[in-house]
């Protein structure tokens, strides 16, 4: 190199290397909440690249969750300003220093409640419980306490769950992804992430259903669809499906309810009794996230049966429940976050079940939206007008 130390005008100049600045930053199309009870604001943000043990993902397909609209009605308060979405899949475009378990290119499915690995949470396999995954869904922070979305004036934006699937490119904590089959279809991947996980390990995991059981199902939009089709996947005996909604009946029979009732017309609790002989149901789901029904799954329970809740309900919400049939008829309620699953083991192992023709996931997709659409697509879905529909990109 004794040559570039010769007196050779501006031959220094050649050898200069960039700053980091000097190159643009990577940009995607965003849903961005602003504040509590307005639109999403569909804008262009500044994506930061990935730090060590992150990642950045190209989002090919982002589920329209309940979850989310609880945040944007403020029911779930969440600093602001946020980009939503936990429910997706898509494409590993870069990786941070350090990272190990996947490469560019790769398909993944983001997990909305990341983990650690080495807590005791996740080392009695309860990874959903893990506070790595706790602290970033309400902060809205990276494991590092900063962000990686700016808006065009410069200002940060906030992460949801750690993965903010609502942006076209989203960098994320290597722990938040999963690598998946590149011959699966990301739509499919994209359902499978959340509501399929959620119900039928609510089943499988959080109640342990027994086979020949009989059930009911408080809600039947994307979770509580997913229990249903857990409940047909254990043969179970009895299903049965509660709504408000008349127009959910057509998908509740698809995915495996052998009863519907129409808890507008009629006391719920009383219907499915009189349809399990006057003893009630053995198992009893809620899948909505308001106190009521959750009070009617636990009533509509035999003795000696289990209630499991799986909605998401505002932060003051108080159900009431005779404790005395806790103790008397030895019942049991129970959460159950995330289908009490391992999604690093069980996401894969759901794929394989879609493949055998066991686990459907084509019935489950109403429609598709474009990112421009998502407030048209969550008032479809406070209409009940869909069973689960997606944002997708091109």
């Amino acid at each position: 190199m004794l040559y570039a130390l010769r007196p050779r005008k501006r031959i220094f100049c050649l050898l200069e290397i960039p700053s980091a600045s000097a190159f643009p930053m990577p940009t995607a199309l965003a849903a961005v909440l602003y504040e509590s009870g307005k639109p999403l604001v569909i804008e262009e943000v500044e994506v930061l690249p990935p730090q060590a043990g992150e990642v950045l993902v190209r989002m090919k397909a982002a589920g329209v969750c309940h979850s989310d609209l609880h945040v944007m009605k403020g029911d779930l308060p969440m600093p602001t300003p946020i980009i939503l979405g936990h429910e997706g899949a898509g494409i590993v475009e870069a990786v941070g220093p350090s990272v190990i378990s996947v490469a560019p290119g790769d398909h993944v499915i983001p997990i909305w409640r990341s983990s650690c690995g080495r807590c005791d949470f996740c080392q009695q396999g309860r990874p959903a419980l893990c506070d790595l995954g706790t602290a970033m869904r309400f902060t809205g922070l990276m494991p590092d306490g900063k962000t990686r979305f700016r808006n065009s004036r410069g200002d940060s934006i906030l992460h949801y769950a750690g993965v903010s699937t609502f942006s076209s490119m989203s960098t994320m904590p290597e722990g938040a992804v999963v690598k998946i089959d590149p011959d699966f279809p990301l739509w499919k991947a994209a359902l499978i992430s959340c509501g399929v996980i959620t119900g039928i390990g609510a089943v499988t995991h959080a109640a342990q259903v027994r086979l020949g059981a009989t059930v009911a199902v408080f809600g039947c939009g994307g979770i509580g669809l997913n229990i249903i089709q857990g409940a047909r996947m254990i043969s179970a005996r009895q299903i049965i499906a509660v709504d408000t909604v008349a127009g959910k009946e057509r998908h509740a029979r698809v995915m495996g309810a052998t009863h519907f009732i129409d808890s507008s017309t009629c006391d719920p609790v009383k219907a499915i009794k009189e349809l399990t002989g006057g003893l009630g149901a053995e198992f009893t789901f809620e899948a909505i996230g308001l106190p009521e029904p959750i009070e009617q799954a636990f009533d509509s329970l035999r003795k000696g049966g289990t209630c499991v809740v799986t909605g998401i309900s505002r932060g003051d919400a108080r159900a009431r429940i005779n404790t005395n049939q806790l103790l008397y008829a030895e019942k049991t309620l129970k959460g159950s976050l995330y289908g009490s699953m391992r999604p690093r083991i069980d996401l894969p192992r759901l794929m394989d079940l879609h493949q055998t023709g066991a686990l459907k996931l084509d019935e489950l997709l109403t429609r598709t939206w474009r990112l421009d659409e998502i407030n048209e697509a969550y008032a479809a879905l406070e209409r009940g007008e869909v069973a689960r529909s997606l944002i997708v990109w091109d």
